[in-house]
């Protein structure tokens, strides 16, 4: 924009959108035009599941909640299931011939995790409970790891 006027030499043209004293100079115009005032977004600075803690205060979808005396809780509703795989069955089956070689492929075993880790947190009278699903054995450590540094901000 360092060019200059074109139409410098008409007078019913003015260069540049006309201010309105007051207004501000540029950018999203705020609530002197009936337009309403945001509060910037703050990004959480923990969440778990559906819990987040941001900036004083815990938000859950039931409301907010002061972080200052929090008390939370954390319970593994996990397992952990071992079983043969059906391939190991169906090998077995078929390597059986071979001098009882086929009877090791029952030796094979997966382990699937399954449940949920349950955190609660309560409040200022309120009280909110969410289930984190368990994809590994570890995942309660994970969580409790969260629950520990959501306790060491609510002191």
């Amino acid at each position: 924009m360092s060019e200059p006027n074109p139409y410098q030499s008409d007078p019913g043209y003015q260069w540049g959108p006309q201010q309105q004293p007051g207004a501000p100079a540029y950018g999203y115009p705020g609530p002197a035009y009936g337009y309403p005032q945001y509060a910037p977004a703050v990004a959480p600075t923990l969440q778990i599941g559906d819990i987040s803690v941001v900036g004083d205060q815990i938000v859950t979808p039931s409301g907010t909640m002061p972080l200052k005396g929090a008390v939370w809780n954390a319970m593994d509703l996990s397992r952990v299931e071992e079983r043969i795989p059906p391939v190991a069955i169906v090998l077995a089956v078929i390597f059986f011939v071979f001098c009882l070689l086929g009877l090791l492929f029952l030796l094979m075993k997966e382990r699937h995790t399954t449940g949920y880790v349950q955190v609660t947190v309560t409040s200022g009278g309120r009280h909110h409970a969410v289930l984190i699903p368990a994809a590994t054995p570890d995942t309660f450590f994970g969580v409790m790891g969260q629950i520990n540094y959501a306790r060491t901000l609510s002191i």
